[in-house]
């Protein structure tokens, strides 16, 4: 009966675990990400306390104010060409649309070389009730918006507050361990934060080498704001995998407004490029960076995509790390690196010497004679 009755606590245990966590998967989310956070900016903040200022509370303070500032320059950076662009375009606007239904200009003469204006005066009645029934995707934008400005302000809050009382909770922690125990996690701790910090490390030099190849390529083919869009693929690069597929569609669409060639000629770039990347660049650099084996990056990309998606993404390499790491010491501390003669035994008899009957009877005489618990030494002296 106490067996059943475990068994069911077990499971309804088990099942209540679940519901929780299927509720609370978003919280749970982004406490993932300010953890990411946390384990990259821990060290920086650690050095300037050690160099700079002894205060924690003020190194901390001063670590996010500059990443917030880095932030803020780089939204910055999009959003003052992006608001005067479309100034000029609201501006230009109705010229552009009476060119457009007259057949004149580039946007009229695409769209008379594609027939585009003959199919949308042949469906004005489905274009009509298309645009009548985007109210409750555009309430769904403001909706995911909102969502988004909140996560952002909980993963930094989040982020500051695990970097600040980060000493105090590692050595509360620590200290419920035996000292020998608690080196060894530290150690271990250690070690996956060097991973995480390698990663980042890796993917910030992809990017720049993305960035900086994308922007030489719009510049030879005279594609405006070609440093805005290069920067802009550099940040969305820094997802693996799909990263640099969301940079080339906005980067296509900038050369082909430019024109057909340098259109052409950026999705020539980036199909190629993306190959590059992903099958030769990040496999490399984060065997270097995050010292996993490139066979074992590129399969810990594709296995936590399909899993997780774009946040599968950027947690797979660093994850992979970590659980390398642990492997390692658990096979170090619990199975050991194999002996140069293996042995058995409290009194470490050779294997080989095991299996003759007199040589385990002298075994067995010698542990039953000089140990105070004899049975548990007799069973060893069997063994």
């Amino acid at each position: 009966m106490r067996t059943i009755l475990t068994t069911i606590g077990l499971v309804l245990a088990t099942v209540v675990a679940v519901l929780f966590v299927m509720q609370v998967e978003r919280v749970l989310v982004w406490m993932v990400v300010a953890l990411f956070f946390t384990v990259a900016l821990y060290p920086v903040v650690a050095w300037l306390q050690r160099r700079v200022v002894h205060r924690r509370s003020l190194a901390t303070l001063l670590v996010f104010l500059v990443a917030l500032l880095i932030v803020g320059g780089l939204l910055a950076a999009f959003a003052v060409p992006l608001a005067q662009e479309g100034t000029q375009l609201a501006g230009q606007l109705p010229a552009l649309i009476n060119d457009a239904r007259a057949g004149r200009g580039p946007v009229g003469d695409l769209l008379e070389r594609t027939n585009a204006l003959q199919w949308v005066q042949n469906n004005e009645d489905r274009i009509r009730e298309f645009a009548t029934g985007l109210g409750t995707p555009a309430l769904t934008l403001v909706q995911g918006a909102s969502t988004a400005v909140v996560a952002t302000v909980t993963i930094f809050v989040l982020s500051y507050l695990a970097v600040l009382e980060g000493p105090k909770v590692v050595t509360g922690t620590l200290n419920l361990f035996p000292p020998q125990r608690a080196e060894r996690i530290r150690r271990v701790t250690r070690d996956c934060a060097k991973t995480v910090t390698g990663y980042i490390s890796g993917n910030l030099l992809i990017s720049v080498i993305c960035g900086v190849l994308t922007y030489a390529v719009l510049k030879i083919f005279g594609v405006p704001f070609a440093g805005l869009i290069a920067l802009f693929v550099a940040i969305v690069d820094l997802i693996p995998l799909v990263g640099a597929t969301l940079g080339a569609v906005v980067a296509t669409i900038a050369g082909f407004v430019h024109s057909v060639p340098a259109g052409i000629a950026v999705i020539v770039f980036f199909v190629l490029y993306q190959q590059l990347e992903n099958h030769v660049l990040q496999p490399l650099i984060f065997a270097r960076t995050v010292k996993l084996n490139p066979l074992a990056v590129l399969v810990a990309i594709l296995l936590a995509v399909e899993l997780a998606g774009i946040l599968g993404a950027l947690l797979a390499i660093p994850v992979a790390g970590i659980i390398q790491v642990v492997l390692r010491d658990l096979w170090d501390h619990r199975r050991g690196r194999p002996k140069d003669e293996p042995t058995i035994g409290e009194d470490h008899t050779p294997v080989d010497h095991a299996d003759d009957p007199a040589d385990g009877d002298q075994a067995h005489s010698r542990t039953v004679g000089g140990s105070h618990n004899g049975a548990h030494t007799e069973v060893h002296g069997r063994r």
